[in-house]
């Protein structure tokens, strides 16, 4: 399971990746740690992180087009939540990365497991 938003925060080593006024809302950023590629979105005044990366074909998701909280592959049309990195139409079957993401003095930080 790929949806590291269940790991607990004293599990994660936050690092910062951007400002809040970096990101308005209905806005994605996309973000390389550690040569992981990360799309941030903010949606309805939340942050979510998951990874740029359909796990139909490893093609570019970040682009897609968002509709409430899924995000849609532009190449294929397999549709995620960005809350959970669930997969949630064919052709995917198989879930994506989904990161915690926080707030610590208006510095938006992605959590990465620890353990």
């Amino acid at each position: 399971m790929y949806d590291y938003n269940i790991v607990r925060p004293d599990e994660c080593e936050f690092i910062e990746v951007a400002s809040q006024d970096e990101l308005d809302d209905g806005e994605r950023l996309f973000i390389e740690v550690d040569d992981i590629q990360i799309v941030l979105f903010k949606i309805a005044e939340k942050y979510f992180a998951i990874g740029d990366v359909c796990s139909h074909d490893d093609g570019p998701l970040g682009d897609g087009n968002i509709e409430e909280f899924n995000v849609t592959c532009p190449r294929h049309g397999a549709q995620f939540d960005v809350r959970t990195g669930k997969a949630l139409s064919l052709p995917a079957i198989v879930d994506i990365p989904a990161y915690p993401v926080r707030v610590e003095d208006n510095n938006i930080e992605i959590g990465f497991p620890t353990k």
